[in-house]
């Protein structure tokens, strides 16, 4: 297998994919870490900062990017997977706003670190733009902004676009307005956590790539190579969490594909936009998502692929060609300019992380010496740098801010057992493009999807 060939992100890093060296046999460290994608590697950047004597190791299966931190839509942003209204429901207001504000500050730390460590990730802090293309869309739209407005968020943070101004940044077919947050910057994935891998080692974090853990247990993490034994063990393994024994139905793995077209001409850029490299959205139910690459491509993927039966996760699933055919559909549906026969230069795919209630957490339990972070529901890039500074403060017992965030040991439910969980979840699924396909005829909201969005976030 050819690890430049799971993305186009990965097809384009700066450096030879060439694995680390595998764990050797036995070994002792402060804090063994599973998984070197975002939030094993950021765990490690901010432990190692804080205190440049631990002892700390990263085990990764394959490489480090190898799984959606290579290959995901490249949104470093400030989106929580539960809304504001949902989180003051669990948690109270002042949590809600205090989880918002620190989605806020943590898109201008990743920022910070890729200048202060040099990482060429082609950052772009240019925002996002929510277009609006049908009436129950502008509806959705007004409604987003309104809840910002009721939890003390302004025009700076969220503002309601008309169609002129919606357009003027995106130029999508039947735009009627939108929304824009300045609060997200574009990057180039892999070349972030590749960059984020050499800067941890700069400070002393030990990377074993191509050494799979079998077990989490109290003080050690397993491997077929041996067993790394510490007082810390952290699991930072998102959408592969199912493969591990006793988390068969902690998250389910949930796939999310995308497409990248061959480089396009300055004249059709003229037509779409995008100047700035905002990263764009419609507010359909399915979710779409893209952003115009530092060059100039437009990296552009969606929802839509089923779940697989047991929480399977296998490199087959990478490649649905329904799903890059409806893909591409939609992004000549977006931009007419592209013409059915788009260039596509790269199709791919992988699992993200989904939780029962829909909500990401961290957490360290230290008479256990087990942390944890994930959940993210495909909002990973962002949330996964707040991730690691909370696990760094918590497991050094630092009471700070970020330890005091609702998020914070929140465990979510179970998933159902099988067949029920296949059930449920792509059932979710067909009740969302069901929504989108009856808005799309009779131009009214679908109350079966509100329902069910109400559910998600209850």
């Amino acid at each position: 297998m050819s690890y430049h060939d799971l993305s186009y992100w990965l097809s384009t890093v700066d450096e030879p994919l060439t694995p680390r060296p595998t764990l050797g046999g036995d070994a002792d460290a402060d804090v063994v870490i599973v998984g070197a994608g975002y939030t094993g590697l950021w765990t490690a950047y901010y432990l190692a900062q804080a205190d440049p004597t631990l002892r700390i190791v990263v085990l990764e299966r394959q490489v480090a990017g190898f799984g959606a931190s290579g290959r995901n839509g490249g949104w470093c942003s400030a989106l929580l997977p539960t809304s504001l209204t949902g989180l003051a429901r669990r948690h109270g207001r002042d949590a809600a706003i205090a989880m918002q504000h620190a989605m806020h500050d943590t898109v201008r730390e990743v920022g910070r670190v890729v200048a202060a460590e040099g990482i060429d990730c082609h950052w772009a802090y240019a925002g996002t733009v929510v277009l609006a293309r049908s009436a129950p869309q502008l509806q959705r739209a007004r409604a987003t902004v309104l809840e910002a407005r009721e939890f003390g968020f302004g025009a700076e943070d969220l503002a309601l676009l008309g169609p002129d101004e919606a357009e003027a940044r995106c130029a999508a077919e039947g735009v009627r307005g939108g929304t824009y947050t300045p609060h997200c910057a574009t990057v180039h994935p892999a070349r972030l956590v590749r960059g984020l891998a050499r800067a941890v080692e700069r400070r002393g974090v030990i990377i074993h790539e191509r050494t799979p853990v079998t077990q989490i247990r109290r003080g050690a993490a397993v491997t077929p190579h041996g067993t790394v034994r510490a007082p810390v063990v952290v699991r930072a393994t998102e959408g592969y969490t199912p493969g591990l024994p006793g988390q068969r139905r902690a998250i389910a793995p949930v796939y999310s594909l995308m497409l990248a077209t061959e480089p396009l001409p300055p004249a059709t850029w003229a037509h779409i936009g995008l100047v700035e490299r905002e990263t764009f959205t419609d507010l359909r139910h399915v979710i779409i998502y893209g952003q115009r690459t530092a060059d100039g491509r437009l990296a552009f993927g969606g929802r839509g692929a089923p779940y697989h039966f047991g929480s399977r996760v296998r490199a087959a699933y990478d490649r649905e060609p329904r799903v890059f055919a409806a893909l591409r559909r939609t992004l000549t549906e977006l931009f007419p300019v592209l013409g059915a026969d788009v260039p596509v230069s790269h199709t791919w795919g992988g699992p993200l992380g989904v939780t029962r209630d829909w909500t990401a957490s961290v957490g360290y339990h230290p008479s256990e010496g087990l942390a944890w972070a994930g959940g993210y529901v495909g909002d990973g890039v962002g949330t996964s740098n707040l991730a690691g500074r909370t696990l760094a403060d918590l497991i050094r017992g630092a009471q700070t801010a970020l330890t005091a965030l609702p998020w914070v040991n929140h465990r979510s439910p179970r998933w159902e057992p099988e067949p029920l969980r296949w059930l449920a979840v792509n059932a979710g699924l067909r009740v969302m493009y069901s929504a989108d396909d009856a808005e799309s005829r009779t131009g009214r909201p679908s109350r079966r999807a509100e329902t069910f969005s109400r559910l998600l976030d209850s």
